[in-house]
């Protein structure tokens, strides 16, 4: 699994890498995360608001931090 935190490295982007981890560790899944700066990447999956959340290549939230129980429940699956 691949989760990618899309977001330029503001304060809630960080946030936003922190819970995806704290979620995947809970969860008991092994993921792969990482954070994604690079526009032009970003702009790829059609994001015009960070922070952005992405499973496998889905773009699961745009422009807000999900709860860690959210992101437990997109990886889940």
């Amino acid at each position: 699994m691949r989760i990618e935190v899309l977001g330029m490295g503001c304060a809630t982007c960080n946030k936003l890498y922190e819970h995806a981890l704290e979620a995947v560790k809970l969860s008991g899944k092994k993921a792969e995360v990482i954070k994604v700066e690079d526009i032009q990447k970003i702009m790829s999956y059609g994001v015009l608001s960070t922070p952005a959340l992405v499973v496998d290549g889905v773009v699961k939230s745009t422009g807000n931090v999900p709860r860690i129980e959210q992101i437990k429940e997109w990886i889940k699956k």
